[in-house]
C-alpha cells in the first residue's frame, strides 16, 4: 500500500493526515518551512495548530516537497482556496504519472470565480483523477478522534471509494459522491453565511435570528448551486446543510468568530489579525458576490456580508436594510 501524501500542515491538514494514518495505512505529511516540519517530526504532535493530537506511528513527516510527492500516488492538498492554483502549478512537474489529486480547499477562486475542480482541470488537464473532501468538520474534534462524517466527491467512482475507505476508521466515516459541484458550492458559500450568523449573535439578536439566517442562507446556497449545476440532494447533505449548520452555530468556526468580532466594533483588518489563521469567508464573500451577479442569482444575505466587508457599509445599516426588504414568497 503506497502512502497518502497530505500537503499542508495547518490544523486541518494535520487532522486529515492523522485520520488517514489512524487506520494503519502509511501517510506522509508535508509542511512549509514556517510550519516547522522538523519540529513536527521530532515532537510527533502539531503543538501550534492541533495540540494534544499525537501522530500515529504510520504518519511520517517529510520537509522536502519533491520527496513527499515521490512517496505516493494519492495526493491531498489542504491549502487555502486562494493558493490552490499556485500549489497545483508548483507540484505538477513533480507528480508521478499515476498521481491522483484531491483537495480539502473550500471557496471560489477570487480572480476568476471558478470552483476548485475547474482550477484543477485547467492546471492538471483532463486525465488526472480528481476529488474533493468536504463536510461538517472541525480539526480539533477530528484530532481527538470524535465521531465525524464527510463527503468524498469525484467524477471517478473508483477513486472516491478508495479515498473514502482509506480515511474511514474509528469514529470517522466518509460517504462517496459524484456531484463535485454541489459539494464545492456548499463549502464555498457556508463561510459567508457563518460570518452573518456571527454578526447576528454578536449583536445579541438571539436564536430566532440565527435560525432565520441559516434557513434563508440555505435557500441562497441552493439557488446558486442549482444555477451552477449542483444537485439539490447534495446541498441538503453533509457538504451543504451539514457544513452550514456546524459553521454557523459553533465558535470553533473562524468565520463565525470573525463575525462576532465585527459586531463588537472591531475593524475588519483587526478582526482577521486576531483570528490568527485564514478567514476563508472574507475572500469568499467577494467571490460569491461576483458569481451570483454573473449568474443573476438573488443572494441578499451574502450580498449584505459583502457590503460590510468590502464596501465599508456599517453593520447597523445592513441590518436595517435587510429587515426593511419587501415581503416575498418563501419558495
Amino acid at each position: 500500500m503506497r502512502p497518502i501524501v497530505v500537503l499542508g500542515a495547518g490544523s486541518w491538514g494535520t487532522a486529515l493526515a492523522i485520520q488517514f494514518a489512524r487506520g494503519g495505512g502509511p501517510t506522509v505529511l508535508w509542511g512549509r518551512a514556517e510550519d516547522e516540519p522538523e519540529k513536527l517530526a521530532r515532537e510527533r504532535v502539531n503543538a501550534r495548530y492541533l495540540p494534544g493530537a499525537a501522530f500515529p506511528p504510520s504518519l511520517a513527516i517529510e520537509p522536502d516537497l519533491g520527496r513527499a510527492l515521490a512517496a505516493g500516488d494519492d495526493v491531498v492538498l489542504v491549502v487555502p482556496s486562494s493558493a490552490l492554483r499556485a500549489v497545483l502549478t508548483q507540484i505538477r512537474p513533480m507528480l508521478r504519472d499515476t498521481a491522483r489529486i484531491a483537495w480539502a480547499s473550500k471557496g471560489f477562486e477570487l480572480s476568476t470565480g471558478k470552483l476548485p475542480h475547474q482550477v484543477a482541470r485547467e492546471v492538471l488537464g483532463p486525465a488526472v483523477p480528481i476529488a474533493v473532501l468536504s463536510g461538517p468538520t472541525f480539526a480539533k474534534e477530528v484530532g481527538q478522534g470524535l465521531p465525524t462524517a464527510i463527503a468524498v466527491a469525484s467524477p471517478h467512482d473508483e477513486y472516491a471509494l478508495e479515498l473514502a475507505e482509506r480515511i474511514s476508521s474509528g469514529g470517522f466515516r466518509a460517504y462517496t459522491q459524484s456531484d463535485i459541484v454541489g459539494v464545492e458550492i456548499g463549502g464555498a458559500v457556508k463561510n459567508v453565511l457563518a460570518i452573518a450568523t456571527g454578526c447576528s449573535d454578536g449583536l445579541g439578536y438571539g436564536s430566532n435570528s440565527r435560525v432565520f439566517l441559516i434557513t434563508r442562507g440555505l435557500a441562497e446556497l441552493m439557488r446558486l448551486g442549482v444555477a451552477l449545476g449542483a444537485k439539490r440532494e447534495t446541498l441538503m447533505g453533509l457538504a451543504g446543510l451539514g457544513d452550514l449548520v456546524l459553521t454557523c452555530t459553533d465558535d470553533q468556526s473562524r468565520n463565525r468568530r470573525f463575525g462576532r468580532a465585527l459586531a463588537a466594533g472591531k475593524p475588519v483588518e483587526q478582526a482577521i489579525a486576531e483570528i490568527g489563521q485564514v478567514v476563508e469567508g472574507y475572500h469568499a464573500a467577494k467571490a460569491v458576490h461576483f458569481v451570483a451577479e454573473k449568474h443573476d442569482v438573488d443572494m441578499p444575505i451574502c450580498n449584505y456580508v459583502y457590503d460590510v466587508l468590502h464596501r465599508g457599509v456599517p453593520l447597523k445599516d445592513v441590518v436595517a436594510s435587510m429587515l426593511a426588504r419587501e415581503v416575498t414568497p418563501e419558495n
